[in-house]
């Protein structure tokens, strides 16, 4: 313990869990840092606020406003993608402390002799850290202090505000207390906090009926996704297909001669993690993908799913990765009553974990030489947290702008824990939220509490495994009401197509399970078939684009309406330019009607008239009163 050191530092804000893991921030986004410091005593207490980024070899400073009570505030800007470095240091100002004291005897008439030799020593230890130039002006101040023939001169020098402001840029802070541990703000690129994501099966998008889409096939199309506003394509694994415990259409047992199996079930006598599925094209195919997807400002997002087909490579090469049982089987996953035969999960309590890490890192290097900058990560709450801490770390040295979407539909604290650890974004608990109430509860926390640090939803209204009751019987409106909602509510959403634009709802009964699913069988769809949602999908993601307001998850205010069944949220964009009042009807059979109260003042409108224009039908109304 340093004995000499009065100031306390506390309460840093934004910090996780005390700084244990880094809170998150897009390039170019502001870090507003909030502290208590105070000493014992009355002396003046000045803060700073240190930060610093990865290429940074200094640490920059911004001095911390006292917002009284004890209380501090600063900002810095980050503009370099990987690991930014910030904490707070306070010291005593006793020359400042001294200013205050001499000012305050001078007003009542005190002998200010002695006052003057003690500002002017402060001053004389102040030159030995300035620079040349300032050194010497503080000298010729503290002479003159000293030895200046007319009072009023000296008492004038000791007050001046040049005099100020050269003590302020050279303290004495050899007594200072700087926070510890130093915090972390993990930056990542703008596409981190919004994007939107359209996901499809490339095996589904041949134009012949029956036949097996191709890389070249869903090439064709890319322009029209685009056209459409999306600007992430999602494929699930697009490697080869277990035939070992394959199984068929709706998740049957057996599987036919024909049947193509599941995509997640990886791994065959064609390779593994790092190859493709003949089929598809090969890799020269995929990398000509890539590239015209990102000439039209788009990128394909990769699944990452950790597990293996009976007959994947690593069964043999490495069984010490898997579980076997006292039989002498493997363990295949179970999710009772599920069961996924054609699925093997890894083992990571095993004692060659290191190897195993090692492994699976060099599948996600592999990709990202192919071009890949996005990946959606199957189901990683059930693999080991510690690994997924490490990868994304190591992943995020030489790459920082890589993406993970965690698919974690699981328990809160699991889906958070993933956040904290570097996980991008995350898949949400949006697709079970259906009242007003509901909605209101779940953004607030998402938006106002600690969370907003470290977990950054992307909003789906339907997956290829849910399709949720409000699709199922809601027709054509719930899926208008689930978009707009997605779309306003996050930065980040997406859909699972063409089954929502062509308004698939065929349920199996009693479940949120697509019958028929596109899991198990390669579908033809019919694109342009009438009453599809593509125009809608093409408005709603334009005015996404258009509006900044929309680009994030911050400033979401909710008002009030007087009906339970209409939800009013204002989006405001960060700098304050951009504004939209959102009115959602979440009653997908009715038409509803209610009177919202507008925040008039907050949006600089004028309450005896004004224009509220409707985005979505171009519609102009004139609105009165709040």
């Amino acid at each position: 313990m340093a004995g000499s050191l009065r100031v306390m530092v506390e309460s840093i804000k934004p910090s996780v869990d005390g700084g244990r893991f880094a809170i998150k921030r897009l390039e170019g986004e502001t870090v507003k840092v909030t502290c208590d410091a105070f000493a014992d005593g009355h002396d003046v207490v000045v803060a700073a606020l240190l930060y610093k980024g990865a290429k940074d070899k200094e640490w920059n400073e911004v001095r911390m406003q006292a917002l009284g009570n004890d209380h501090w505030e600063a900002a810095f800007t980050v503009s370099q993608l990987g690991f930014y470095l910030y904490t707070v240091e306070a010291w005593i100002d006793h020359f400042i402390t001294w200013q205050n004291g001499f000012r305050k005897k001078m007003e009542v008439g005190q002998a200010p002799d002695l006052e003057l030799l003690i500002g002017a020593t402060l001053i004389d230890e102040a030159v030995s850290r300035a620079k040349p130039a300032e050194a010497r002006r503080l000298a010729q101040i503290a002479k003159l202090m000293r030895e200046g023939p007319l009072l009023q001169d000296k008492l004038g020098a000791g007050l001046s505000d040049e005099l100020t402001r050269l003590m302020a840029r050279n303290p004495d802070r050899s007594e200072a207390s700087k926070h510890l541990p130093e915090l972390r703000a993990r930056v990542e690129p703008v596409k981190a906090g919004f994007s939107t994501w359209y996901e499809l099966f490339p095996r589904s998008w041949s134009n012949e009926a029956g036949k097996h889409g191709t890389f070249k096939d869903v090439e064709k199309k890319l322009p029209a996704i685009r056209n459409m506003g999306f600007d992430v394509l999602y494929f699930p694994p697009i490697h080869p297909i277990g035939e070992e415990k394959r199984k068929g259409k709706n998740n049957s047992l057996i599987a036919g001669p024909f049947d193509p199996g599941s995509p997640w079930a990886i791994g065959s006598k064609l390779g593994g993690h790092t190859a493709i599925h003949p089929q598809l094209g090969n890799l020269k195919d995929f990398k000509q993908l890539v590239k015209k997807a990102r000439d039209l400002d788009m990128e394909i997002a990769l699944d990452f799913a950790i597990q293996c087909a009976p007959d994947h490579p690593w069964v043999k090469e490495h069984p010490e990765w898997f579980n076997w049982r006292p039989d002498g089987t493997v363990q295949y996953a179970e999710n009772p009553p599920k069961r996924y035969e054609d699925v093997l999960p890894i083992n990571f309590e095993t004692k060659h974990w290191k190897s195993l890490w090692e492994e699976l890192k060099s599948i996600v290097d592999h990709w990202i030489t192919q071009g890949v900058r996005i990946f959606r990560v199957d189901n990683p709450h059930t693999k080991a947290f510690p690994f997924w801490e490490w990868l994304i770390e190591e992943i995020h040295k030489k790459n920082p702008d890589i993406i993970f979407l965690a698919e974690a539909f699981t328990r809160p604290r699991l889906m958070y824990r993933l956040g904290k650890i570097g996980f991008t974004q995350s898949y949400s608990y949006f697709t079970w939220r259906n009242t007003k109430t509901e909605f209101i509860e779940y953004i607030n926390e998402l938006t106002q509490t600690e969370v907003k640090e470290f977990y950054r939803p992307n909003f789906w209204p339907n997956t290829p495994d849910i399709l949720m009751p409000g699709l199922q019987h809601g027709g054509r409106p719930a899926f208008i009401m689930r978009y707009v909602l997605a779309a306003t509510l996050s930065g980040n959403c997406g859909i699972y197509g063409p089954a929502f634009e062509l308004l698939w709802n065929e349920a199996h009964p009693g479940k949120e399970e697509y019958t028929n699913n596109e899991k198990y069988e390669i579908r033809s769809w019919n694109w342009d078939a009438p009453g599809n949602l593509k125009d809608f999908l093409t408005l709603m993601n334009g005015i996404r684009n258009d509006h900044s307001s929309l680009q994030s998850m911050d400033e979401i205010g909710f008002y009030y309406i007087d009906n339970d069944q209409l939800l009013a949220y204002l989006r405001r964009s960060p700098d304050g330019k951009d504004a939209l009042l959102v009115i959602v009807n979440l009653d997908p059979y009715n038409a509803q009607s209610g009177w919202v109260q507008v925040p008039c003042q907050e949006l600089g409108l004028n309450e005896t008239g004004y224009e509220a224009h409707d985005l979505l039908s171009g519609s102009r109304y004139t609105w009165q009163g709040t």
